[in-house]
């Protein structure tokens, strides 16, 4: 039995809102300790469309404070993870029957001068698609428009997050399950249970963040015992992978008859993603998977633009998350806010514990920064706000060129092929050098497609991986590539080296 540890602030979760908290609290001078029940972005934090972007569709939900915080949110992260956030232009066909042109061209315009002024990314133009990607889509579309986001590796910036607040003194613990809370006085007794090996022991905390997603009501009702009922909708989103649709580097944002907008991405580099649904979902979150329903939509909904149709047995990868969204009363699970809610419960006079609520992925520093309100008035403030002028690990370099840190990688590894150098460069940054020792480090065992036994173990050094799936999906995407034996090669590898 482990001696009972006591922090300042114990953090439930480990995806990005959970890791983005526990970063900002001890940078502040906080002791942090962070608990997640399986591995780092398990769960709604790697099952997202992968972009960083301001929700051009919330505008005709006027939420124009959502869509300007994340605008603004879209280049602080650009600049702070310049290796994980990329510049992305996305194509809008005009659809015929669906929202007019000028629509389209105002909504736009707001999207383009609703952030920063100072904002570095490309406006909107218009497009004569006859001229203008008409490989991509089928001849009836012949107007759009282009404008500008941006794409992120979601694992990758939570465990970014992670092993930077691990640097500044968190104690992050993976494969750690929350199994009790309880008010101890001004305390709260947090019971935990390693998931490999079965210990258990206790750990204290003057404040507790309950950032565990979809498994918020898991937290309250089964760890607390609170009676109440959570106002949290869980709603389902799910997306497609399949081969590489066309040739050009731009995303596609789609419209549908039903209202809904679909994404198409290059996604890989030999891949185009395409999703998100939209429903609402009643089941445990860890059993969420694509239904059948949600497979044809996807696919209809991309065939009616595409030159190219998608169908099912093109798929060589589906997902699916449950975004934790805040209960406002909306009709369709499209329409609940994607705004994030923060509420502190306290029973008498007893310790606190604040709840998130819903959230995006591109506001996640700001949510962070937001919950630290709550925090410094329960604990007293120590240090001002700092991780918008602070670079997650390996983005140390200027954010307008990732293209010389991919030449660097090449330059050490010159053996490797540019795709695996342009992975590396993407994936680590700077510390792509740094886990090959610039060069002179021996990679050791290959496990197939650019993967060596040097950067396994980095993963699993460094970054908490334990299994072939955190390996394969959530530090890499080479899940997409491995076939049953050289994932058995890499299993072998890992159950001979792990620790727990």
């Amino acid at each position: 039995m482990k001696n009972e540890k006591h922090y300042d602030l114990f953090v439930i979760g480990g995806g990005v809102n959970g890791c983005g908290v526990a970063r900002d609290a001890v940078g502040r001078g906080y002791s942090v300790g962070l608990a997640e029940m399986n591995d780092l972005a398990s769960g709604t934090s790697s099952a997202s469309t992968k972009l960083i972007h301001g929700g051009l569709r919330y505008l005709e939900q006027y939420a124009f404070r959502l869509v300007r915080e994340a605008l603004m949110e879209r280049e602080v992260i650009w600049h702070m993870a310049p290796h994980l956030v990329r510049p992305l232009r996305f194509i809008l066909p005009y659809n015929k029957g669906l929202r007019p042109a000028w629509m389209l061209r105002l909504g736009l315009f707001i999207y383009d001068h609703l952030g920063s002024r100072h904002q570095e990314l490309w406006r909107t133009k218009v497009l004569d698609l006859t001229k203008d990607y008409s490989e991509s889509l089928k001849p009836g579309f012949v107007k759009g428009f282009e404008y500008s986001d941006a794409r992120v590796d979601d694992a990758r910036l939570v465990v970014a997050n992670a092993r930077h607040a691990a640097r500044l003194g968190a104690d992050i613990m993976v494969r750690t399950e929350v199994v009790s809370l309880k008010a101890d006085g001004k305390k709260w007794k947090i019971g935990l249970k390693n998931k490999l090996n079965g210990e258990e022991w206790t750990v204290s905390a003057d404040y507790l963040a309950n950032m565990a997603g979809p498994w918020i009501n898991h937290v309250l009702q089964d760890a607390l015992g609170f009676k109440g009922h959570p106002p949290v909708r869980l709603v389902k989103g799910s997306h497609i992978v399949v081969p590489k649709l066309y040739q050009h580097d731009r995303a596609f944002i789609f419209q549908n008859k039903d209202g809904r907008i679909v994404f198409a991405i290059p996604y890989q580099e030999d891949f185009t993603l395409i999703g998100t649904t939209d429903c609402d979902y009643k089941g445990d979150p860890a059993k969420v998977h694509i239904s059948d329903e949600e497979i044809d939509y996807i696919c209809s909904a991309a065939s009616e633009y595409f030159t190219k149709p998608v169908v099912r047995d093109s798929i060589v990868w589906a997902y699916s998350g449950v975004r934790p969204l805040y209960d406002d009363g909306a009709s369709k699970a499209q329409e609940a806010t994607r705004d994030y809610v923060l509420k502190e419960m306290r029973e008498n006079d007893g310790p606190i514990m604040l709840n998130a609520f819903g959230g995006k992925i591109t506001t996640f520093r700001k949510l962070s920064e937001d919950a630290l309100v709550f925090i410094e008035k329960a604990l007293g403030k120590r240090k001002p706000a700092w991780t918008a002028e602070v670079s997650l690990p390996g983005g140390d370099f200027p954010h307008d060129s990732l293209s010389v840190m991919e030449a660097r990688v090449a330059s050490i590894l010159p053996d490797l092929d540019a795709k695996t150098h342009r992975r590396l460069a993407r994936n680590y940054g700077t510390e792509a050098l740094e886990i090959f020792d610039n060069g002179k480090k021996d990679k050791g065992q290959h496990f197939g497609h650019g993967l060596y036994e040097a950067e396994v173990q980095w993963m699993m050094r460094e970054e908490w991986a334990k299994d072939v799936d955190d390996v394969l999906w959530r530090r890499s995407k080479l899940g997409l590539y491995f076939d049953d034996k050289e994932k058995e090669a890499l299993r072998q590898y890992l159950e001979k080296h792990k620790t727990i």
